[in-house]
């Protein structure tokens, strides 16, 4: 069963052009590099809702638990708490369209 990483956060103000060139420069790169599949990336524009949400595919979930607990993994989401806040994590179970 194929699933889905989700995770949600917001921008540190200040911080938007240095978070943009992580995201793009590491963030992404890295996550493939542990084989994570990015699938999603929505931005929202008005609302009260999280300003990031992303995902991310695995074809099992044995599998993303072992990159999740993994140093890396760690260290890379460490990494990425320089530049957001709020961040959340869910886990489901992959399908077409839209999830949060």
């Amino acid at each position: 069963m194929t699933v889905k990483l989700l995770m949600t956060w917001d921008i540190i103000p200040g911080r938007e052009q240095e978070y943009f060139e992580f995201a793009v420069r590491d963030f992404i790169p890295s996550m493939q590099g542990l084989g994570l599949e990015p699938s999603d990336a929505w931005l929202t524009m008005y609302g009260s809702q999280p300003q990031i949400l992303t995902a991310a595919q695995m074809p099992t979930l044995s599998e993303l638990e072992r990159v999740l607990d993994s140093p890396e993994w760690q260290g890379l989401l460490n990494r990425l708490l320089d530049y957001v806040e709020n961040y959340k994590h869910k886990i489901v179970q992959a399908r077409a369209g839209f999830q949060m």
